[in-house]
């Protein structure tokens, strides 16, 4: 299914089935793609995660239903997905800056309205990038499992974790002290920053990693993978890898003709050679083959 026809497949069917849809992985199993996937292109195109959009049209048509018929605000919770009028309170009130009690009587409410994807797709045929085929890497390195609901925020919290434990006497050109900064620094941990999708639903597992050469490894941390193919590799700078990502998800994807994208794993590639700062040399590495 082509990008675009995907997002709006999921949008179509997240509105058919608002009270009773269960996970995002249902909405991802509906148009046969991995949920990562979906989640990663959803969040990027729209500014919110599936999650997000599935809990915000709730609590708006819940919202109206509060406005609009005399049903008690039990019946209307219990419709609309929540098992406990506190649990219903505490979300309803967050979402619109008022009680439903409040909102039933003069409090404003916050518009969540269908989204309408509609794109122009510009620049993604003009994007600098290359196409590489890669034997199989193996990497090492610390690795955690996350939710694509909050991952642009704790994903930089585990690097900053992991660098202060690990690497700031390196970046800082002392020498390691101790069996895991010495392993970090022979092995370049934290060369690599690699996604994979081997969760269900909407968890995956992120590894600051670098290269495995079959030494034993330290403590806490571990191995994975990634396996030969072909993949399209963007250089940027880390002041600009975001943007780059954000161009890669709203335009080249949608737009290439070339290539279809697994997105089993996606890699970002940071410059042992750089200084760390906005200037330093990134890449990111989507995996692609070649569209039938």
């Amino acid at each position: 299914m082509e990008w675009l026809t995907c997002i709006k497949a999921a949008i179509e069917y997240m509105e058919d089935h608002l009270k009773d849809i269960r996970s995002p992985e249902e909405v991802a199993d509906h148009v046969h793609v991995s949920c990562l996937y979906l989640q990663r292109g959803f969040q990027v195109m729209t500014g919110c995660t599936l999650g997000e959009y599935i809990r915000n049209r709730r609590l708006y048509l819940a919202a109206l239903d509060l406005k609009n018929t005399g049903r008690s605000v039990l019946d209307i919770a219990l419709d609309w997905g929540y098992d406990t009028p506190a649990g219903f309170d505490k979300a309803f009130t967050r979402f619109h800056g008022a009680t439903p009690k409040e909102v039933r009587g003069s409090g404003a409410i916050r518009t969540f309205l269908p989204m309408n994807i509609q794109i122009t797709v510009s620049g993604g045929e003009n994007m600098t990038f290359r196409i590489e085929k890669k034997d199989a890497i193996r990497v090492v390195g610390f690795r955690r499992t996350f939710n694509c609901e909050d991952s642009y925020t704790t994903i930089p919290k585990f690097w900053d974790e992991i660098t202060e434990k690990y690497a700031s006497r390196l970046m800082r050109g002392e020498a390691p002290s101790g069996e895991t900064e010495t392993f970090v620094a022979l092995h370049r941990v934290g060369e690599l920053g690699v996604c994979l999708d081997s969760r269900e639903g909407s968890l995956f597992d992120y590894m600051i990693a670098g290269y495995d050469t079959g030494d034993t490894i330290p403590e806490g941390m571990s191995t994975a993978i990634l396996d030969a193919g072909t993949w399209a590799i963007f250089d940027c700078t880390l002041k600009t890898l975001q943007e780059t990502n954000t161009r890669i998800w709203k335009e080249w994807i949608p737009g290439n003709a070339a290539y279809d994208v697994p997105c089993a794993c996606t890699v970002e590639w940071y410059s042992p050679e750089s200084k760390p700062g906005p200037d330093m040399k990134c890449q990111i590495w989507i995996p692609v083959v070649p569209k039938a």
